[in-house]
């Protein structure tokens, strides 16, 4: 890919062959790993609102943009 280093890109990868069940609570990141924080609430339609670490911000987001943390 050229941006990200392997280790991330096979994690990545991986993560994307198990079907994503998020739920209430789950700690998450992003897929390039800027951003860790945990689900508030998943609405109807499938988008995920989660809180970044150390900020008041809800953000929404489509599951397959975010990776449960292990």
């Amino acid at each position: 890919a050229g941006v990200l280093d392997r280790e991330n890109m096979v994690s990545i990868v991986e993560s994307l062959c198990e079907s994503a069940k998020f739920k209430t609570g789950d700690r998450v990141k992003t897929l390039r790993g800027s951003l860790n924080g945990v689900i508030l609430k998943i609405l109807d339609d499938g988008k995920i609102i989660w809180r970044p670490d150390g900020t008041k911000s809800e953000l929404t987001a489509l599951p397959e943009s975010l990776l449960r943390e292990d």
